[in-house]
């Protein structure tokens, strides 16, 4: 028998209760560079929950349980209530079971969007409101992009706003050796006009400018959607991405085949990229770093998302031996700072006044900084103070968020499984490999076509 993984853990799991009572808040008030006056503020007028519990269940697991549960705790100061959260690696199952079964937790935290919007046309979610909306909207670096990517069709079809983003990722980096550049001269590039010259520079120098890999074994090919996906935010309209990522704009629409040959123009060119065109296919992601580290340098760039410093050599102190810069937008397209990344959500399966209240803490400053300060965190929220942040490679990434006008998703995790997981990526593989990009687009698109 399957049980909720979340109602046994009242047992078993430190509550936020249980570490206020114990004075356990992991900073105390008044001290560091928190924002203490909004949250006294805030806690001042707080109502009185005593006695009432709220429960959270998602996909975080240690330590980033307790990394939350810290932060929840200090809701618990100021209004009594009794929350717990719960993490399991099997959520996406077990909340669609406990939800369909009428016995939810109070709020979900969701890894991405897909599943609490099928959720939410199910009536199995609760809308958080157009006032909280208004708040997204004015409070969060690119504020609209966060309240469409959190606003789904109730069961009535008609669009509410249901998802308040907690913690996100960004892919829109690039990735260098400070001391490589600082040698020979280079300056960080401003836009992609300055990125694309810098790297003509580099070859002229007698360097290579770029490290690709697309190799992942059964999933090779989907480094270079990500470039894609980042190149369509720098040379469409954010509502051309949306009508590109549900195929209402067609895989070989001129503006997709655009993005794709933009894209060629780095990882098809030999003098770009280190090994020559032929490699880029061939070389595993997670090797294609290595060439930032050798002496000469085999390649002076390499785009990828926040977590590729995991793949590099062990001795290297990102800030110092290595850094990374935001992968810049074209000045000619006036399209703003497009960020390309992923996120967390909360969303509410079973309303209460407790339930309603923690909600409203989460726009708090304290209730990011908190979490920012401890774990890998990230967040759009515009009040927060960046000096909270746990180290300067995550402030960096918060200043790329801060500066951001538009917030989309990976577009490969949003098209079905197919086309993003399959077609997509071999296509970019094909493509690298000598076919053209109207070739791949076509046939990406002949793949779409099977599925309707």
């Amino acid at each position: 028998m399957i049980t909720k993984l979340y109602a046994s853990v009242a047992a078993v799991a430190l509550t936020a209760s249980a570490a206020s009572a114990a004075g356990h808040l992991v900073f105390t008030p008044g001290e560091g560079d928190f924002s203490w006056d909004a949250y006294n503020e805030w806690a001042a007028n707080a109502p009185d929950l005593t006695g009432q519990d709220v429960t959270v269940f998602g996909p975080w697991l240690s330590p980033e349980d307790d990394i939350f549960r810290s932060m929840i705790a200090y809701f618990t100061e100021a209004t009594g209530a009794n929350v717990t959260y719960a993490g399991s690696d099997g959520f996406e199952q077990q909340i669609v079971i406990d939800a369909e079964a009428g016995s939810p937790p109070n709020i979900a935290v969701f890894p991405q969007p897909g599943l609490a919007a099928n959720m939410a046309s199910q009536g199995l979610l609760d809308p958080l409101g157009p006032d909280m909306a208004s708040w997204v909207a004015d409070n969060y670096a690119a504020g609209q992009s966060w309240v469409d990517l959190g606003t789904y069709a109730d069961a009535n079809g008609d669009d509410q706003f249901y998802g308040f983003f907690y913690n996100v990722n960004v892919k829109s980096l690039v990735w260098y050796v400070p001391e490589n550049f600082e040698d020979a001269g280079y300056d960080i590039p401003e836009t992609m006009e300055d990125l694309i010259a810098l790297s003509e520079q580099i070859i002229a120098d007698g360097g290579t400018p770029w490290c690709i890999g697309l190799g992942s074994g059964p999933a090779t090919g989907w480094p270079a959607t990500d470039w894609v996906e980042d190149i369509m935010l720098r040379t469409q309209s954010p509502e051309d991405y949306d009508a590109w990522v549900v195929n209402d704009l067609p895989f070989n629409d001129p503006k997709v085949i655009e993005a794709i040959e933009t894209f060629g123009m780095f990882a098809k060119n030999d003098a770009m990229v280190a090994g020559g065109a032929a490699a880029v296919g061939s070389t595993d992601f997670r090797d294609s770093p290595a060439g930032l580290f050798s002496s000469p340098p085999q390649c002076y760039m390499h785009k990828q998302a926040s977590f590729i410093p995991a793949f590099m050599p062990e001795d290297v102190v990102i800030g110092e031996d290595a850094d990374f810069f935001y992968f810049p937008s074209f000045a000619s397209k006036d399209l703003g700072n497009p960020v390309l990344g992923g996120g967390t959500l909360m969303a509410v399966t079973e309303a209460s006044d407790a339930t309603m209240a923690f909600m409203e803490f989460l726009q708090q400053p304290i209730a990011h900084e908190v979490m920012m300060a401890q774990t890998g965190f990230l967040t759009p929220h515009s009040g927060v103070n960046l000096d909270t942040y746990a180290d300067a490679t995550l402030r960096g990434q918060g200043e790329i968020l801060l500066n951001s006008t538009t917030f989309r998703f990976d577009g490969s995790d949003l098209m079905p499984g197919a086309i993003g997981a399959g077609t997509f990526w071999t296509g970019m593989v094909d493509y690298v490999g000598g076919a053209s990009a109207q070739d791949v687009g076509d046939a990406i698109q002949q793949s779409w076509d099977a599925l309707k």
